[in-house]
């Protein structure tokens, strides 16, 4: 079964740290090793698998044995905003989103 998250406001590389620690697991192990963590991304990534979960019933899969067989991010693009500077000039404030695909397996 598969679930994404689409502009998740925060960079790729902080929200990797979450999924390289739920990839390869089963799903009660995942959600119960993100509902203690302390960051950022673990509850959209929980909601994620959660998702996916529920997709996997819609489609009468077995929920009990399913685990995370892949989970990936991806850069999912900048919100640029402009900064005011000295002598009229202006700086970007560069603001990453990611792109997180997750697919549960057997």
């Amino acid at each position: 079964m598969k679930a994404s998250l689409t502009n998740h406001n925060q960079s790729p590389r902080k929200t990797r740290l979450v999924t390289d620690l739920v990839k390869g697991k089963k799903v009660a192990d995942a959600l119960a090793a993100l509902e203690f963590l302390p960051k950022r991304a673990a509850l959209p990534v929980k909601k994620l698998i959660e998702s996916a979960v529920a997709n996997a019933k819609n489609e009468g899969k077995d929920t009990e044995k399913l685990r995370v067989k892949n989970i990936t991010v991806d850069n999912g693009g900048m919100m640029v905003r402009f900064m005011p500077r000295a002598m009229g000039r202006a700086t970007p404030i560069r603001r990453k989103k990611s792109l997180v695909h997750l697919t549960l397996g057997e």
